[in-house]
């Protein structure tokens, strides 16, 4: 009898390690240009879970990257650009969306660093991020002296912490949009093809001559916690 109730201790001990769910999702973006693997935020809920909803419907495929700027970020998750009569060649895109906002999901500890995924938005007071359309940072490297001028200039008096400005030294980003867009994940891998489609051939409104198009996936339960176990391995 003790043995078997050793082995039932196991047993529901096995099955509930097994049923446990992933620290973090991850999501995989496919192009011709490569693959990236995406970590999305627990920090904000709010377009996490946005963009699983959509990613699981299947929302993403076939959409374009039409919007591409060097040394900035690619854009892309318009509806719009799936849609064969608007997105005919030389078509300006970027106007599509799904009919809701997402409220705005500012954190002091996310910053505009090389590689995060953020929401696209429009002018609006709340600053409440577009339902779909989205974007992912190349960036590039600033001195202290071009830090200091964005301090005084587009961020308005508003102070870089010294760790990020270390970053946006050491590896790059785009501070200007720091507390303006919602950055709710960031590349773990793939971050080359995020760089060969910034740097192909664009036309006036920077959508690339030849359309890039995307396919995004959600990372399996198994897959999320094999990446939170190399990632975040914990601490013995």
């Amino acid at each position: 009898m003790k043995k078997l109730f050793t082995l039932s201790i196991l047993l529901l001990t096995l099955t509930a390690a097994f049923a446990s769910k992933p620290k973090n999702q991850y999501v995989r973006i496919h192009t011709t240009y490569g693959d990236c693997i995406i970590r999305l935020y627990n920090e904000t809920p709010l377009h996490r879970d946005n963009f699983i909803k959509l990613t699981k419907k299947g929302f993403f495929n076939g959409t374009l990257f039409h919007r591409v700027i060097q040394n900035f970020m690619i854009q892309g998750g318009d509806p719009d650009s799936k849609d064969p009569a608007k997105a005919k060649p030389g078509a300006e895109l970027g106007n599509g969306d799904v009919g809701y906002t997402v409220p705005a999901e500012f954190r002091d500890s996310l910053f505009h660093k090389r590689g995060v995924l953020a929401a696209a938005r429009d002018e609006n007071p709340t600053k409440a991020s577009s339902g779909c359309q989205f974007y992912v940072t190349e960036g590039k490297r600033f001195t202290d002296g071009k830090l200091d001028t964005l301090e005084n200039t587009r961020l308005k008096g508003r102070k870089i912490p010294a760790s990020q400005r270390e970053y946006y030294k050491t590896v790059g980003g785009v501070p200007h949009l720091d507390q303006n867009y919602t950055v709710f994940g960031e590349v773990i891998t793939g971050i080359d093809m995020v760089d060969r489609i910034a740097a192909v051939k664009k036309d006036g409104n920077d959508r690339p001559l030849a359309d890039v198009p995307m396919t995004v996936e959600l990372l399996s339960k198994r897959e999320c916690k094999q990446l939170d176990k190399i990632l975040y391995p914990q601490k013995k």
